[in-house]
């Protein structure tokens, strides 16, 4: 699956976990999901459910810890789907 889909299923997944949805339409690799978005640790966790829920992988703790920018999310989920 190509990076791009997956940036927008991401985006499309933090919408729930956002609490301002406008701060995802500048979003890019980059944005920070915890201090650029405002999603905290707890919701972040719903989020990487959320993602092995969507894509039907298993991100174990190490790989979630590594988990801080959408880009991070991005790489992992694509590297999952190999």
């Amino acid at each position: 699956m190509e990076e791009k889909k997956i940036f927008e299923e991401m985006v499309n997944i933090l919408k729930a976990y956002t609490k301002d949805v406008t701060l995802l339409e500048k979003a890019t690799l980059e944005t920070h999901i915890l201090s650029d978005l405002k999603v905290n640790s707890a919701r972040l966790v719903d989020v990487i459910i959320k993602c092995e829920d969507v894509y039907g992988i298993s991100i174990d703790d190490d790989e979630a810890d590594k988990i801080r920018t959408i880009g991070d999310a991005v790489r992992v989920i694509k590297q999952k789907l190999g």
